[in-house]
């Protein structure tokens, strides 16, 4: 067995939102191992300074390949992405992958009328990281694009306590998409990891007319392409399942618990990330 392709694939999220990406890495590529890391002790990233942020995507990205010896990193949170990506990607000696690119090329792949939409955390709005990615794969196709960008302060906490539903979660989603709705785009990126959670009253409030895409399939399958041309897939062993390792640098026994209800029964329990 390649040994380095033995290695596990490294992905950490302000919390639970990762784990949209860490369930299109599992179905994707089953026999991947997995370390996940949900910083949930300082979530949610998108209200803080970017130099925070960095700082601890940073941090989470370095533990991962010091402490647990992985393959490659998937940044799995929009927010730090948007703020250290590039730096993760100078300073690290493996390869590391956002989910912004992925996003963006998956967005342009779903509209009709080339208006289309982006939704995220004040800190990856903020960033301009959006607006980058799909200006530069626009330019690959010569088409011109609509592009409306807005910040969904508070989705993500409703996330992070578990309310997916119900009226107070509809409430701030009719009031903060109005004016996406206005704009009339027909494809809508879910840009924070958080958000396919909340789909169901996104997709309420923008009407059928919308289709709502989710990075994460595309980012799973930027990992594995990178994987296969680096000749770092993993190969099946009868005498080593693939194994799947979470950490939280909260509570565990609660990210454990919920984020068994996110993810599925790969996740049984969680080890406490020390900051």
């Amino acid at each position: 067995m390649n040994a380095s392709g033995d290695r596990a694939i490294g992905m950490f999220d302000s919390g639970f939102g990762g784990l949209t990406v860490a369930r299109a890495v599992i179905d994707l590529m089953p026999d991947e191992k997995l370390i996940y890391i949900g910083d949930t002790a300082r979530y949610p990233y998108g209200p803080k300074p970017a130099k925070d942020v960095r700082g601890y995507a940073i941090e989470l990205a370095t533990s991962l390949v010091h402490d647990f010896d992985v393959k490659v990193i998937v940044v799995a949170c929009n927010t730090a992405a948007s703020v250290a990506l590039e730096e993760l990607q100078r300073s690290l000696a493996v390869p590391v992958i956002g989910v912004v690119a992925p996003g963006a090329k998956a967005l342009l792949g779903q509209t009709r009328n080339r208006r289309v939409g982006v939704i995220g955390t004040t800190g990856t709005i903020d960033s301009g990281a959006y607006d980058a990615a799909i200006k530069s794969a626009a330019s690959e196709t010569g088409e011109s694009i609509d592009l409306v960008t807005m910040a969904c302060p508070g989705f993500v906490e409703f996330v992070e306590r578990d309310e997916t539903s119900g009226p107070a979660v509809t409430e701030l989603a009719q009031r903060l998409l109005t004016p996406m709705r206005e704009a009339e785009v027909d494809a809508l990126l879910l840009g924070c990891t958080h958000y396919p959670y909340l789909r169901d009253v996104i997709g309420q409030v923008m009407g059928s007319g919308v289709r709502l895409v989710d990075g994460a399939v595309a980012t799973a399958i930027a990992v594995r392409q990178m994987l296969s041309d680096r000749k770092l897939l993993r190969v099946a062993s009868r005498d080593e399942a693939a194994t799947r390792d979470f950490y939280s640098s909260g509570d565990a026994a609660h990210f454990a618990a919920l984020g068994r209800r996110f993810l599925g029964p790969e996740l049984t329990t969680a080890k406490v990330w020390p900051i």
